[in-house]
């Protein structure tokens, strides 16, 4: 016998006309981690930035996480509803994020950031990668709340039947991605950068991981009813935004071990 899905309700907290939805608050968890964590790493010796400083890093990473990942959502997922309905793109209460979005967001809002505080934008963002996961283990127990983005039919001991699809056991998908993407994910890079490497070191690694963990999990996961697989009958869109994720990565590390990295790793003086 395997376990149920439990309904639980989409809005945790009802306040007269304003609902507030799990989903959202697990987007809270995520900047309270990232804030919290930050108040550690800007005491590293060679961080980019002050304590102060960090609340406007924060603020720049918000705006870039939301206007980025339901852009992302929208052209990466559902480009062809937004042709019909092009308010589709700011209604945000009805769902819809995507993690690539998210990261291009957040990659603009560091590389604004960094000009703005006279820093290399790989010292930023390497200072910022391992503020990410907890956020992105959050975003998937939210996904598991909601019962949606659920896993393929397998007949395992943790198998998990999502009556929202069918009745069927299934990988429960979100809770191997809350695992990978936020505590995996979260342990390698936070250890990883307690010590000084080349700049440019923690961010490739960043990449490295989040993109393998995501294309391996995409082997269990359904992929999305409106676009399917898109070549062999394996390879999906996240695979596909995936791959490019862990290449990248790569050729940071290896240019930041080369010696390029070095350049400007120096921490900058907190005034």
């Amino acid at each position: 016998m395997y376990p149920t899905h439990p309904f639980i309700d989409p809005v945790a907290i009802s306040l007269g006309p304003l609902d507030i939805h799990w989903y959202g608050l697990m987007y809270l968890v995520g900047f309270v981690a990232f804030w919290i964590l930050g108040q550690v790493k800007v005491r590293q010796p060679w961080s980019p930035l002050n304590a102060i400083q960090l609340g406007d890093l924060l603020f720049y990473g918000v705006i870039g996480v939301i206007i980025g990942g339901r852009l992302g959502y929208v052209l990466f997922y559902n480009l062809d509803a937004l042709a019909s309905d092009p308010l589709l793109l700011i209604r945000l209460w009805e769902g819809g994020m995507s993690f690539h979005g998210g990261l291009i967001g957040v990659l603009v809002a560091s590389a604004l950031f960094a000009r703005k505080l006279g820093v290399s934008f790989f010292q930023l963002t390497d200072f910022v990668a391992p503020l990410i996961p907890i956020g992105l283990g959050a975003g998937r127990i939210g996904n598991w709340i909601n019962g949606e983005l659920w896993g393929k039919p397998a007949e395992l001991p943790w198998s998990m039947i999502f009556p929202a699809v069918d009745m069927l056991p299934r990988h429960p998908s979100q809770l191997y991605q809350a695992f990978l993407e936020g505590v995996v994910l979260f342990l390698i890079l936070w250890f990883f950068a307690r010590r000084w490497h080349p700049v440019g070191a923690v961010s490739g690694l960043f990449l490295i991981f989040y993109g393998l963990f995501r294309f391996l999990v995409e082997f269990v996961r359904e992929p999305d009813a409106h676009i399917g697989y898109l070549a062999f009958g394996w390879v999906t869109m996240g695979q596909v935004l995936s791959l490019p994720m862990i290449l990248a990565g790569i050729a940071i590390m290896a240019w930041a071990y080369r010696g390029r990295g070095q350049a400007g790793s120096g921490a900058k003086a907190k005034g």
